[in-house]
This record gives C-alpha cells, structure tokens and sequence, in this order.
C-alpha cells in the first residue's frame, strides 16, 4: 500500500474527513467518468461505482464505494461516513436490487443481497481491514446497524 493509502485510512477516522469526502464525491464520479471507471476514489482504496434506480424518481444514481471481493461477488457497505441516517442508495438497492457495477472501467450487472447474520459480521470484519474507519463510522452513528450488500454479478 502507498504511503498516501496509508495516510488515508488514517485520516478516515477524522468527522472532518467525511463531510470533506462527501463534498469531493462528485469530482470522483467525474474523473470516474473521465477514465472509464478505472480511477475511482482517486487510486487509493478498491472502489467501485454502484448504479441503481432511485425508488423514488426511477432515474439511474451512481455511488462510488469501497468494496472487497467475495468469490465473483463485491460486497459493500452503507457507513454514510457515520452520518445518523442510511445513505439513499441503500433503500434503493431494497427496493429494486437490480443494479450495475463499474469496476475498473468494467460494467457489470448485478443483484444486490443484503447480508444478515454471521455472513455479514464476516463481511464486516473484511470490509474493515480494507477501510478500518467503517468502526470509528458505527460509533458515530450511535450504533446503528449499517447495511452491508453482497453484489452478485447476473449470470
């Protein structure tokens, strides 16, 4: 891992940190868009940029979020960097869990599986070594459980 991947995880402790990534995510989406989805999250963490239909408008919206391989499956998580309430495209996947993934610059189809249970504490502690600030964001939400979704690519 580079010496700014590292400092990077570091600083995701910081609630500064999150409210300055929630205002750079459209400059992501926008160099995501300019390299074909092959930098995401400018380089330093895995990330793939999750499309799904809005529940309520219909319209495509598009995340970029961290993930972790789970055998041809990516698996990701709501943390709404510790804010209180779970981020939009978590009740989006609920209610239509047909989606699509970009990764590194690959569109893939895919069905989005919440995770429950052991399966999702095992996710969890995956997602955690890849980005150790999802614990410090389940503190800052007071708790609250935070939605983890397996992304299985359509066959």
């Amino acid at each position: 891992m580079s010496a700014l991947g590292t400092l990077t995880r570091r600083l995701g402790h910081q609630r500064w940190f999150g409210a300055t990534m929630r205002l750079l995510v459209p400059a992501d989406r926008l160099v995501g868009r300019m390299t074909k989805g092959r930098v995401v999250a400018f380089g330093l963490v895995p990330t793939l940029v999750l499309t799904s239909t809005g529940r309520r408008s219909g319209k495509p919206r598009s995340n970029p979020l961290v993930y972790v391989p789970d055998g041809d499956a990516y698996v990701v998580i709501g943390s709404n960097w510790g804010q209180q309430h779970q981020p939009s495209w978590t009740f989006n996947l609920l209610a239509n869990p047909a989606a699509e993934v970009d990764v590194k610059g690959r569109r893939i189809p895919v069905t989005a599986e919440q995770v429950t249970g052991e399966d999702r504490e095992r996710l969890f502690q995956r997602l955690v070594q890849e980005w150790p600030a999802y614990r410090t964001y389940v503190e800052r939400a007071g708790g609250r459980e935070i939605r983890v979704f397996r992304l299985v690519p359509n066959a």
